[in-house]
């Protein structure tokens, strides 16, 4: 989908039941139409590992990751799993914590692996994961972590790591993860403020299903922020009204998605709108400033009137429910409005979603469904 401010991006333009069970949880009526009930059915995963990444292709062709170099891959909507082989499984491949995980098919994908120093790898299978190739290795070792990777079909991409020297770590790259450089322009120094990045879902980076653009959102210490470089060729950051100013706390996922005009000869305009969600993953209970909005491509955010139930590692927008969706460690929650109030929909653990698919630690994989609310 061509965005009409591409011009300013980088490019083109980022549950749920007790094991065996079925949670529901009815919306509310919008526009006086029932809307519809969604509901989350768990998925046998084959696996105890912590799963931490997972992609959807299209729905049935799906990829999961998590702790112990597992890789995992369905081609049938997830009515079956299956254990990939182990990136560098003759050396330390089961030692590794794959936090991220990106794919195009049910032969090509790519995993991050994020640990402190040489842990920090990126790996591509183009054989349904038959065989992994090293595509890329932290340069900073013993320093740097990586936190976030974004591969775009045409061989554009970016990767997030923590701060070395105190400035983030951006490699960007233009041949598909062959070759990449650093980006050393201003604006990514945190020598006056302890700014970090979160390794939580892989969802960092201001993303649609066309593409990326050139921002990521930051916690820790010094606050939570949005640097951004697409209006200019310097970074700029923008805070962000979500709970931060501890190691453990801050914004772990944005959310991005564009509306077009709703009419073609009237002067509602299309918006830009971005959802952030994190709080403190060391207090899961606690709601305040675990989300925020904006309808102006994160120039100025609000926080959520109604926030989610609990500290969110990542949040998504489902097309057939028209909501936003948000997963944490203490549950999951669901908003109509476009991150302005969000309804608790489960309290069940989770760490990443990509749609219509969810995973949390003990292997957890769950499914999303929709039926015709009563």
């Amino acid at each position: 989908m061509a965005l009409p401010f591409c011009n300013r991006v980088f490019w083109a333009c980022c549950l749920l039941a007790v094991a065996g069970g079925r949670l529901h949880a009815q919306a509310a009526k919008t526009d006086g139409v029932s809307a519809q009930t969604l509901a989350w059915t768990m998925q046998d995963s084959g696996t105890t590992a912590g799963l931490r990444g997972i992609y959807s292709v299209d729905g049935r062709v799906a990829w999961a990751s998590g702790t112990d170099g597992t890789v995992l891959k369905t081609v049938d909507g997830g009515a079956h799993w299956m254990k990939c082989a182990v990136p560098d499984a003759d050396t330390d491949g089961a030692t590794l914590d794959f936090r991220g995980v990106q794919a195009w098919d049910a032969q090509m994908a790519i995993v991050m692996a994020s640990g402190p120093g040489e842990k920090s790898r990126l790996y591509k299978t183009t054989n349904g994961c038959k065989s992994w190739a090293l595509l890329f290795k932290n340069p900073d070792t013993p320093d740097g972590f990586f936190d976030c990777v974004w591969l775009h079909p045409t061989g554009r991409g970016i990767l997030l790591g923590d701060p070395v020297n105190q400035q983030f770590s951006i490699f960007e790259t233009t041949d598909g993860g062959k070759n990449w450089k650093r980006d050393s322009r201003e604006g990514l120094s945190v020598k006056t403020k302890p700014i970090t990045a979160f390794a939580a879902s892989n969802s960092l980076f201001s993303q649609s299903r066309s593409g990326y653009m050139r921002g990521f959102v930051t916690g820790g210490p010094g606050g939570a922020y949005l640097f951004e470089a697409w209006t200019s060729e310097a970074w700029t950051r923008i805070a962000i009204p979500v709970t931060a100013g501890t190691d453990s706390s801050g914004v772990f996922s944005l959310g991005f998605r564009f509306t077009p005009p709703r009419c073609t000869d009237c002067d509602h305009p299309s918006e830009q709108i971005f959802v952030a969600v994190g709080g403190d993953y060391t207090k899961p209970s606690e709601d305040s400033g675990t989300a925020a909005w904006s309808t102006d491509l994160g120039q100025t955010w609000t926080v959520s009137a109604k926030p989610p139930h609990g500290y969110r590692s990542a949040v998504a927008w489902s097309e057939d429910l028209k909501a936003w969706i948000t997963v944490g460690t203490n549950g999951s929650d669901i908003s109509r409005d476009d991150g302005k109030t969000w309804q608790p929909v489960d309290d069940g653990s989770w760490n990443a979603l990509s749609l219509p698919f969810v995973v949390g630690p003990k292997g957890r994989i769950a499914r999303q469904s929709v039926a015709s609310g009563k």
